[in-house]
This record gives structure tokens, C-alpha cells and sequence, in this order.
């Protein structure tokens, strides 16, 4: 039994108003699963790099952990990337006071 993923049905005519929170959505979406998807590998290549680091430790290796430094390195990135994903929208006022900004300019 193979997992196959469905597209779930699309109305033929969005409500009015709809169409621009469907993609606003979508868009969320797909940065949510971007995230996720980095997430993942940064847990899976750190632990891989550490368990390296581990190994090389107990055979007489370097006693310095190396691997904090793509650990600290690439997750200052992470954070940046869920700031991105999960920071709250703007407000109506934020957005109008920058309409009229704009407007003044042109």
C-alpha cells in the first residue's frame, strides 16, 4: 500500500474574498513545510556530525567538540528561517500608514 497524496478539491468559483486568504494560505503552508523539511536535516546532519565526533573521541581523537560550530553556525540560519516562517503578519494600520507613505511618493 503506497501513501500518494491527494489534491483536495478546489471550488469552481472561490466565495468573494476567498481567493486571496486561499493563497495567503498556501503560501503559509509551503513556508511551514520548508521549515520543517530544514529542521529536519539540520537535526539529522548535527547528530551524524556528532556521532563522527563521538566515535573519533572514544578511539583517541580530538578531544575538542568541533561539531559545535556548524551546530551554532547553521543555527543562527535556523532561527532567521523560523523567524521568517512563524513571525506574526502586519497590521491594518501598519499597512495603511505604509499605503500612504507610498502614495505620497508618487
Amino acid at each position: 500500500m503506497t501513501n500518494t497524496l491527494v489534491q483536495a478539491p478546489t471550488p469552481a468559483e472561490p466565495l468573494e474574498g476567498e481567493g486571496d486568504f486561499r493563497d495567503l494560505a498556501i503560501r503559509q503552508l509551503q513556508k511551514r513545510r520548508k521549515f520543517r523539511a530544514h529542521l529536519i536535516v539540520y537535526v539529522l546532519v548535527n547528530s551524524l556530525l556528532w556521532l563522527i565526533w563521538g566515535i573519533l573521541f572514544a578511539t583517541g581523537g580530538p578531544w575538542f567538540p568541533w561539531p559545535v560550530f556548524p551546530l551554532v553556525g547553521w543555527g543562527i540560519g535556523l532561527a532567521f528561517h523560523a523567524g521568517e516562517t512563524y513571525r506574526a503578519g502586519f497590521s491594518e494600520e501598519e499597512i495603511r500608514r505604509e499605503v500612504d507613505r507610498l502614495s505620497r511618493f508618487s
